[in-house]
């Protein structure tokens, strides 16, 4: 990436996009080197698009009809991105599964965070998974995007403590809090150039990333 010109970004979501507007806000304060130059929803009725379009943003519903097959999907979904030229792309709550085919058409330049600690509790419905297994630990991981879920190379992830009398809501929250904070990081450093794709895997600073990073947050950091 070069600082003089800021990396076109776009953002892909399904719901709410509360990732996407942190995204977005950190892009606007300078945080992350990059120009969001459009969002885009597999659900039109997403709450998001009305957050991306008052940024001023393009806010694009793609909608994939129960008439429309996914191949079909994938093809509108992919020309309405390269429209936009972007050089790399953030899933933010998308909750459509992508094909391998799609998946390597944006090899190394697509990204996505999962409220878990990868490679634990892969898929939907963390919080409660997390909370039925009466596990210590739980957060969240951003990753490069590969043709199997949730299981690219992990660059940065979250960790906070499950705390007694913990609900899966009270959790979410607390998670969701920290992947406002780490997913535009991860951003930032590919941006900049410092976080790269290399044989297959992640690389920062120049060498291979071989374990994801972890910052542990302070549990009074966080919502209650």
């Amino acid at each position: 990436m070069n600082a003089a010109a800021p990396a076109r970004l776009v953002i892909l979501i399904s719901g709410r996009g509360s990732n996407m507007v942190a995204i977005v806000r950190a892009c606007q304060a300078g945080a992350i080197a990059a120009h969001p130059v459009a969002v885009i929803s597999d659900r039109p009725e997403a709450q998001g698009l009305a957050s991306a379009a008052a940024f001023g943003l393009p806010a694009l519903p793609v909608a994939r009809a129960a008439a429309v097959d996914a191949a079909a999907f994938e093809a509108t979904l992919a020309g309405t991105i390269d429209a936009y030229q972007p050089q790399f792309i953030a899933l933010a709550g998308f909750m459509r599964i992508l094909s391998a085919g799609f998946v390597e058409r944006y090899a190394g330049r697509m990204f996505n965070i999962h409220p878990s600690l990868l490679p634990a509790y892969r898929g939907l419905h963390t919080h409660a998974r997390v909370l039925a297994a009466h596990e210590r630990w739980h957060g969240a991981s951003v990753h490069f995007v590969t043709p199997q879920l949730d299981s690219g190379p992990v660059v940065l992830q979250s960790r906070l403590a499950v705390r007694p009398g913990d609900t899966e809501e009270s959790l979410s929250a607390r998670v969701q809090a920290s992947e406002h904070i780490i997913y535009p990081r991860v951003l930032s450093w590919f941006a900049s150039g410092r976080l790269t794709w290399q044989a297959g895997g992640a690389w920062l600073d120049g060498a291979p990333l071989r374990t994801p990073l972890v910052e542990d947050f302070d549990a009074g950091d966080l919502p209650h």
